[in-house]
């Protein structure tokens, strides 16, 4: 009864989730999407435990957070190389957002 009770819970908290989307304020002034539009859904594909359609919606997602949760690991145990590899993460999850946003647009808007 218990795991029916918490799988219910994940999958309302999943529906609420989806129901209540921040939506993305430079895309409701400009009507382009942003750099970082996709992610809330990307996130949700993941709770719901769809990696291909995660990575579909916003390929820079995992990348996110794994330098996310580096950092606040990093910060609460002192690694010994943490700003070499902090910064190389930060290179390869931006590199990844742009390459993403500029196949996004060109798939958009291309010529």
């Amino acid at each position: 009864m218990r795991c029916y009770t918490i799988l219910c819970s994940h999958f309302m908290l999943i529906e609420w989730l989806h129901n209540h989307l921040i939506p993305c304020p430079f895309k409701k002034l400009t009507g382009i999407d942003c750099p970082g539009c996709g992610f809330q859904r990307s996130m949700i594909a993941l709770l719901k435990g769809n990696l291909h359609e995660s990575l579909e919606l916003y390929p820079a997602a995992i990348p996110l957070i794994i330098t996310f949760l580096f950092v606040v690991l990093s910060n609460r145990l002192n690694f010994d190389k943490k700003h070499f590899i902090t910064k190389t993460l930060y290179l390869i999850t931006g590199n990844i957002i742009l390459v993403a946003y500029i196949y996004k647009m060109y798939n958009l808007y291309g010529y």
